[in-house]
């Protein structure tokens, strides 16, 4: 007997070790997250400082 008349569509084996499509996100996505978060943050300490600044005066 093969392994294909065992195999059963309805319900396939998971692959062991690997990760699939849906458990992992696109690179391009992890990278954009970090660029927004580091910007976001920039801005942040930007505005801050320019309060603080100002609050000085």
């Amino acid at each position: 007997m093969s392994d294909s008349e065992h195999y059963d569509p309805l319900s396939p084996a998971k692959p062991k070790n690997r990760d699939t499509q849906e458990r992992r996100m696109p690179r391009g996505v992890v990278i954009r997250l970090f660029a927004y978060l580091v910007a976001g943050h920039v801005i942040a300490a930007f505005l801050y400082l320019l309060f603080t600044v100002a609050g000085e005066g």
